[in-house]
């Protein structure tokens, strides 16, 4: 029956015998029964009765057979996300799952609600509301715990206009449970502590007095007392721009194969393959996970508390996601290895040729103000509106760097012939290399792809490469030209040198073109340490005691290049009376000289 129900054909048939099915799983005594008709169940799931077999087997569950709990949990927690009507129902009944049968909850199934979460604006506040009041429960299982810390770190503010849900009442929920813990979920509770200092200031006294106290100062785990040091000297020295920059909400999971799938393959065995992965195609779904999973491959486990922060260096390269039928919303964040190649991009018949630099459409008008965000950062969203949103994280050493783009499909309808390019204006190319990696032509709604770029930095440039992204939607083709954020700045490497050294370089480089110098009024509040911050994402290393004046800030960098090395050296005198900044620039190439101190000005 199983391999009947996961044919086409024979399918609908085999639906018609759902209640035969279902009673069985209910009444039957012989577990080997009981168990087949599990598998029948998951089988014959589609659209039409995914939440009917879900329930049913989520009641089956509260009295099943301690050997298959786990192998019904993976099933429950597949069919949940592959056939979700609407992402609350998969929330519930994700949480339901570990109310119900939270020993048997693999760390798989509770990464995935996290993922969907936070890459589905529409449901954090709804997962926010919901994990919040299943944590009132007076014996919460420890799976809900790790779920509901990262989930209120990251969105309890979200729901804080509610006095039943105020910050203080947050707090207090989640810190209850901490010393009913796991050393692992005290660790994912210290970071959603730090969070709350960044989203709910008025916590930050009470919060710190635990982060003071000496069971976590002198804890004798040392992940423990480390975090604990670490966060209570950042909420103290760090200013409330440093302070949020550094604990700014995680941005969208990129595109991993599923470990869920994977894990119950492995639990079924090398032979269960055909069955699991569900040969039949359900025409009429538009599943959150697009389909039926790809081959799984082996994945690795971090820490449970792992990430919350969001600063770990950039992930290795995933493939993009795979065609339509075959992908997944939900990123894997238990697996920190490559994921299967997917299919490469459109066909020339299917796609819009890849634009070449004289027929693609101008930037658009904000495209220099989105490129100025990126100037002194290297992560967060390069463009959103209300059918795409575009993200980037990147990573420089030297000449070299790579970039991860994340284009995501913020409305329910299929991109068709979706094709990102990277284009050289002018002789750019010969300046810049940028190598891409083609991503899968259809874009499923509510999906996610990600592109990797490779770039070398050949010789120093003054003009950014264009990003350009054309698909169709619903039929009418859609195109967009940004200014992709890799600057000259992104290859400056920090050169810390003595008081002697910079006077000595300086006077070696004053000809009139070395030097270029900006004196400018202040567009932002001058803060000390805001300003630091911007000096050292822009690139260069700070340098104590060299200037005279203690309020000026000096640095020093080289620009990497394959073909030469652009040493700089910088000075910023703000005055705070005048509310103005004069900037002065120093490097041994004119042009440098004058985009380097464009660049920077435009941050203050």
């Amino acid at each position: 029956m199983c391999t009947l129900a996961s044919s086409e054909f024979s399918h609908e048939a085999v639906k018609t015998h759902i209640d035969t099915v279902i009673n069985a799983l209910k009444t039957e005594r012989d577990v080997s029964v009981r168990q087949r008709a599990a598998d029948l169940l998951y089988a014959m799931c589609d659209r039409s009765n995914a939440k009917q077999i879900v329930s049913e087997m989520l009641r089956y569950l509260e009295t099943a057979d301690y050997a298959i709990r786990e192998e019904i949990v993976l099933k429950v927690a597949i069919l949940a996300e592959k056939y979700a009507v609407d992402y609350s129902w998969y929330v519930d009944t994700i949480l339901n799952l570990i109310r119900i049968a939270g020993d048997y909850v693999s760390e798989e199934v509770w990464y995935r609600v996290l993922q969907i979460v936070t890459n589905r604006d529409d449901v954090q506040g709804y997962a926010a509301k919901t994990v919040f009041e299943a944590l009132q429960a007076p014996a919460c299982h420890e799976n809900m715990v790790k779920v509901g810390g990262y989930i209120l770190g990251e969105f309890g503010n979200l729901i804080a206009g509610d006095p039943r849900s105020s910050p203080p009442v947050q707090f207090s929920l989640l810190h209850s449970k901490f010393h009913l813990c796991s050393v692992a979920t005290r660790a994912l509770l210290l970071s959603t502590y730090i969070k709350f200092i960044n989203l709910f200031p008025e916590t930050k006294a009470t919060i710190q007095g635990v982060l003071r106290a000496g069971s976590q100062l002198r804890n004798a785990d040392v992940e423990l007392q480390q975090r604990a040091v670490e966060y209570l000297t950042l909420s103290s020295v760090a200013s409330t721009d440093v302070l949020a920059t550094v604990l700014e909400e995680m941005p969208p999971f990129p595109e991993r194969e599923s470990s869920i799938l994977a894990k119950l393959k492995r639990k079924k065995g090398p032979g269960a393959g055909s069955a699991l992965d569900d040969g039949r195609r359900d025409p009429s779904s538009n599943d959150i996970n697009g389909g039926v999973e790809p081959t799984a491959s082996t994945v690795s486990t971090p820490s449970p508390s792992a990430d919350l922060l969001g600063l770990r260096a950039a992930p290795p390269p995933a493939a993009p996601q795979a065609p339509s039928g075959a992908g997944n919303l939900l990123v894997d964040v238990s697996s920190d290895g490559p994921a299967t190649q997917p299919s490469l991009g459109p066909t020339p018949e299917e796609a819009f040729l890849s634009p070449g630099p004289e027929d693609i459409s101008p930037p658009i008008p904000e495209a220099d103000e989105l490129l100025n965000k990126f100037v002194c950062k290297n992560n967060g969203v390069l463009f959103e509106n209300q059918l795409l949103q575009i993200g980037v994280k990147s990573e420089f050493r030297q000449n070299l760097g790579r970039m991860y783009l994340f284009f995501g499909n913020k409305t329910s309808v299929q991109f068709q012939n979706f094709t990102p390019n990277v284009v050289h204006p002018g002789d750019l190319q010969t300046h810049l290399a940028v190598q891409t990696k083609r991503v899968a032509a259809q874009v499923d709604g509510g999906a996610q792809v990600q592109q990797v770029l490779n770039i070398e930095c050949l010789r120093d440039f003054l003009t950014p490469p264009l990003l350009s992204v054309r698909f169709r939607y619903g039929g009418a083709p859609q195109s967009l030209t940004l200014k992709l954020p890799v600057t000259i700045n992104k290859f400056f490497q920090p050169t810390e040198m003595a008081a002697q050294d910079f006077f000595q370089r300086w006077k070696q480089l004053s000809l009139p073109q070395q030097e270029a110098q900006k004196i400018f009024k202040a567009n932002h509040p001058m803060d000390a340490e805001v300003t630091k911050a911007k000096l050292l994402g822009f690139g260069s290393a700070l340098l104590d005691n060299v200037d005279p004046n203690p309020e000026n800030f000096v640095g020093a960098g080289i620009i990497q290049t394959k073909a030469l090395q652009v040493g700089c050296l910088l000075r910023l005198e703000p005055n705070a009376q005048a509310q103005m900044y004069r900037l002065t620039l120093r490097t041994s190439k004119e042009p440098v000289s004058r985009h380097l101190c464009e660049l920077l000005a435009q941050q203050f």
